[in-house]
Parts: C-alpha cells; structure tokens; sequence
C-alpha cells in the first residue's frame, strides 16, 4: 500500500504547524527518499537561516524546497540575475532550467563558489530569483561518460520525477509494522572472488545487495532463482556498493526481469557502473558471446539509480534506512551501513574495503552508530596474505621500470581501468617529477583515460589533498604530459612497440580481455620487455595462469582461430598495490570497528582465506563467525 492522499494531508499540516504563519505551502509530495516541499514563498524559507534543518529534523526526512511557478522569475530575467550573482572565476559552463520543478542545473568548473559558505550562495540565488539551484561540477578532463549520463538524465527528467515520487509513495508508507526478523540469504560471493549478490529481508522489505559477474568463469551467476530474490519484480531496492564487474555486471539484467524500482549508490559509482556495463556488453561481442542484455537495459539502471552522498541517513524502505560510507577501496566505493526497524538491527556490509590509506583515497570508514552483523570481504583473508608497504611496494616497482629502462625494453602493467590505473598514474606522475625515474612516455590503452576523466569530475571522493591538486589545472597530476592515451588501435600499438621504451597501462586488469592481449603479443618475444602484475589476479583468469607460471599461453587469432605464444619476457608481481586490505587491514578494520559487531559473515574470499579468516576473528576478537556458502539464509534476531 502506497501512501494516499489523507498521508499526504496530515502532513502539509504537520508542515505547516512547524512554520511561521507566513510561510506557504502550496503542495507537498515525496521523490524518493526526499520530502518536496512547494511553496509560494521560496525567498522567505531562503532567508530563514536553519529552518530547512530544523523541520527535517523534527519530521526526520530529508526535505527540498521548491518554488510554483507563480513565485519565480521567467527564464530569461532568471538567467540574466543569475550571471550578476555568480562570479566569473567560478566558470560556469553551462544552466539549464527546468519549469515543471522549479529548478535550475548549474555546471561550472568551481562550483564552491556557485555554493558559498554554508550554501549562502544557493540561498541568495533562491531569494533573488525564485528558482532552486542544483550544482554540478565540470569535469577537469572532459568526460564522455559523464557528459551522456547527465543529458541522458536531463531528457528523462519527467519521467524520473513520476518514478521518484512513485519510489518515495512505497517508502513512507504506513501500514508497515516493526519487524521481528531480519534475514540474510547469499547469491553469490560466498567462498568465491566474485558474483557478489545478497538479499537483506524482513517481513516488510527485501533489498538486493550487489548483482555482478565471476571474472574467468562465464556462465557462473548469482543464484536469483532463489525464492527469498524472487520475483525479482517485488524487489524493494537495490544497493550497490561500487562498480566493479563482480559487483555490478548483472544489474541491468534485474530490469530485463521485471524490476522498475529504484539503485541506491553514490554518484561517482553511477558514472563507472555506466561506463563498465556497456564496455562488458562489447567485450561479449567482440569474444563471439550472447550479452545477457543490452544496452537499454543499461539506460533503464542508470534512470533508475538514486544518488547517495556518503554519511547521509537514507530511507529507502519503511522499515529500512541506509547510509553510505567510504570504502577506500575504488571511486565511489561505499561500507553500506542498514539500520532495520525502529533500532530492530544493524546490518553493515563491507563492499571491497581498502582500510589504510592509498595516494588515490582515504582509509576505509568503519565507525557507526550501532551494528550487530557485519557481512565482510575476505579476499586477502589467508593466514599469510601480508602484502608489501605501499612505500616498499613503489620503490620495488621504480626499480624494474627503471633496469628495464636501461635494458632499452617496455614495461607493461595489466590494470584495472577503474581504480589501480589511477593509483599507478600517481605513482609514476611524482617518481618522474622527482627525478626518481627517468621521464618517458606512459601509454593509457582502453578505458583508462575515460575513468581518470570520471574521477576528476568528483574529486570530492578522492584522498584530502589530491581534491585541490585536481581543482587546479596546473597541479593536476592527471593532466601530466607524459600520459598518452592510445587512440590509434593496432597500427598505433605497433609504432609503439617499435619505439623507445615507454610505460603501458592497459586493461584488462586480470588479462582476460581487452588491449592487453595485443600488448602480450607485441611484447613478449622480448626477454628486454617486462610484464608486471600490481592487482588482484582471480582464479580462472589468464593473468592468474600467468602469475603462477605459466608460460605459453593460447590466443584468438581474430580469424576462428587460435596462436600459441612464447612468454619471453620478465614477469613481475608487485603487492601493495591492491584496493583490498591485506590480512592486517582486514583484521584492523573489524578490531578497530566502532562499535564491534555481534555476528560476522565471511564473504568475497576463497575457501581457505574465507574459513582461515573466519577462525582468527573468532579468536582474536571473540565474536561469533560464520565463512557461509551459496544459497545459505541467517536469520538476525
């Protein structure tokens, strides 16, 4: 049951009471997890300093203000008022307006100046203009990705508007009492790297917790024929906790199912989730594959996600409240925190967790209000998986870039195009400004360049720091002109191979597909060339045969067929590097928890780390551990 119109009575009088008489309300209605409130009066609540954190407070929702068209300026008087308010050096580029919300989007390349202090800016263009600002910032590095998403958006604005109050209808309803249960059923991940799926269940609610692929093991999905994740139409949510494949590939397919509700993640995780899905719908293509879907379906998820900032209380069911919490681990990434009932439970899931911190993102957040079951990643959970100081970890790499250098050879580096890729270009960006590596070309082959981009136009989301060298152009590490992004395709590669030795960061990250594989072909004749690994490796991967040994190796020869290739040249791994905490920042980060959870389940990890893991929590901190299967269900009481 949704809410009805007397819900929607009581509160405008609710409202209503809260305010000075003078103060109107014309309509209110909910957009998802948000209050709209519409009023013919927008320049007095712009004035009434605190009163918007006051009402949300004592209503405890998140509210928006919004003017009737009756009380704003035509556009072209709002546009003229709104270039005397904002200040040139902010770089506006560009204002859309839009009528049936009363709202107004502002791009510009410094939006804290659009913002103000304590958003005294946003408050003055209200008053002055009748319209409510929405600030977006311009990406540094001109982004494709970011610039399709936010049209894409913009063109489906109406529609999303109708879906977001259809959304915020079956949140606030009110026939829902308090749960006496909480359940946890496992899809995927369990005892395994990969097909991250959960369903969070209570007598009122089901949410979908993750939906991705098994890299090197096709066919191997989540188990959503599972009757606690059917029918998947009948879902309440989706909460995604960062965009790697293993976590969001399959997404999409839950909206060839039926679903039409709404994907809770953050903004940045929005962007790359995008970006992958449509890159893993290419990579089927070009590898002779039937797509489990196409690319509709990746438009209908990126309609139907909301937006989440981290640290901000969201409902998203009656019974259930979400927030967001950095996870260190890529862009974006979030330790998804789930307050059931009226304090019924605490349920925090990890996502991928990196808990120290790396040149690209702060540590992982772990201290809460209150939690008592902590569903946890285990990928480095053996009891010998210590990776090296990140310190050590770069004088190591520095070292084989450097002889391979001397030894007149390329180095090419299989990275992840979201996150270690990044990671890397920071690493060597300052090695070859410090004149600790000799300066050469840096090749970005596949879908790196574009990533940087995504990550430029949220620097908000990055370590402290690097978010003022990336607002400047002239600091931007990313900008640094020794980075070259390889548009020429296989002719290109060639002249490249054929040049004065260079660095190449290439997706694939495991070697499973992508340009890489044409890098291993160019190069690895060449005992003066190296191949060096800095990130995680599944098992199943060609980069996990690699790294363990192996040495020739088959590839498809674009014809129907296959050549076999000779490894001939130096083959390195460099830990250090990974966005997963080693076993130390794992244990560190439950120890550390604030509170300590009751229960903990260990996930994203194989057999032997998942278990070994599982029994040092048990005895280090006393809590009681499961390392769960498949298809299991526990039950949160």
């Amino acid at each position: 049951m949704t809410t009805n119109e007397s819900d929607y009575a009581d509160l405008h009088d609710r409202i209503t009471d809260e305010l000075p008489d003078d103060f109107s309300v014309a309509r209110v209605t909910y957009e998802g997890p948000r209050l709209i409130i519409y009023t013919d009066t927008p320049r007095k609540f712009a004035e009434a300093d605190g009163l918007i954190g006051r009402l949300a407070s004592t209503l405890r929702k998140r509210i928006t203000v919004r003017p009737t068209s009756e009380s704003r300026l035509d556009r072209n008087e709002a546009r003229d008022r709104l270039t005397d308010l904002v200040s040139d050096d902010a770089g506006v580029t560009n204002l859309e307006f839009y009528p049936e919300t009363g709202e107004v989007l502002i791009e510009a390349e410094k939006p804290g100046l659009v913002i103000g202090r304590r958003a005294s800016k946003l408050d003055e263009i209200t008053e002055r203009t009748g319209w409510t600002p929405e600030v977006l910032r311009t990406p540094p590095i001109e982004s494709s990705t970011v610039t399709n998403i936010r049209n894409f958006l913009v063109q489906e604005r109406a529609d999303r508007r109708d879906f977001l109050e259809r959304v915020g209808e079956d949140i606030y309803r009110t026939d829902v009492d308090e749960p006496e249960w909480v359940r946890i059923t496992t899809l995927g991940c369990c005892r395994e790297v990969g097909r991250a799926s959960f369903i969070l269940a209570t007598p009122n609610t089901r949410v979908l917790i993750d939906c991705g692929d098994k890299p090197g093991a096709e066919g191997e999905v989540p188990y959503l024929q599972l009757p606690e994740a059917n029918p998947i139409a009948d879902l309440d949510a989706v909460v995604l906790t960062h965009a790697h494949l293993d976590h969001s590939a399959l997404v999409p397919l839950l909206f060839k199912y039926g679903y039409d509700g709404p994907i809770y993640t953050t903004a940045p995780t929005r962007d790359l989730m995008g970006l992958l899905q449509l890159d893993y719908l290419d990579v089927a293509a070009k590898q002779g594959r039937t797509p489990p879907y196409d690319s509709e379906m990746v438009r209908e998820t990126l309609k139907h996600t909301i937006p989440v900032d981290y640290g901000d209380v969201t409902d998203i069911a009656p019974d259930v409240k979400l927030t967001m919490h950095n996870a260190g681990h890529i862009l974006g990434s979030a330790v998804s925190h789930f307050h059931i009932g009226s304090g019924f439970h605490n349920v925090v899931f990890s996502g991928d967790v990196h808990y120290t911190d790396t040149r690209l993102f702060n540590g992982a957040e772990n201290d809460f209000p209150r939690v008592e079951t902590l569903v946890m990643e285990s990928t480095y959970g053996r009891n010998g998986d210590y990776q090296t100081d990140q310190a050590d970890s770069e004088r190591n790499l520095r070292r084989i870039i450097s002889e391979t250098y001397e030894d007149g050879g390329k180095v090419v580096i299989p990275a992840f195009a979201v996150g270690r890729s990044q990671e890397m270009m920071l690493v060597l960006e300052e090695a070859m400004r410090e004149g600790d590596l000799p300066t050469m070309p840096i090749y970005l082959d596949g879908m790196i360049r574009e990533a940087t981009a995504i990550h430029t136009a949220y620097p908000e989301f990055l370590r402290d720091g690097l978010e003022q060298r990336i607002l400047y152009e002239d600091q931007n590490p990313f900008l640094a002109e020794q980075f070259q992004q390889v548009d020429g395709g296989e002719e290109m590669r060639q002249d490249i191979a054929d040049d004065e030795p260079c660095i190449i960061l290439s997706t694939a990250g495991m070697v499973n597909g992508g340009p890489i594989l044409s890098w291993l072909e160019l190069l690895a004749h060449d005992p003066e060339n190296a191949l060096v690994f800095v990130g995680y490796q599944a098992e199943g991967t060609l980069g996990n045969k690699i790294q363990n040994g192996r040495r020739e190796i088959t590839l498809d020869d674009g014809r129907g067929g296959t050549d076999r290739l000779n490894l001939q040249f130096r083959i390195e791994s460099v830990s250090g590097f990974s966005g997963h905490a080693d076993r130390n920042g794992l244990e560190d980060f439950v120890g550390t928890m604030n509170p300590r959870p009751e229960k903990v389940l260990c996930v994203h990890g194989d057999e032997t780390a998942t278990d070994q893991f599982s029994s040092a929590l048990y005895q280090e901190f006393n809590v009681r551990t499961h390392a769960p299967r498949n298809t299991e269900t526990f039950r949160l009481d």
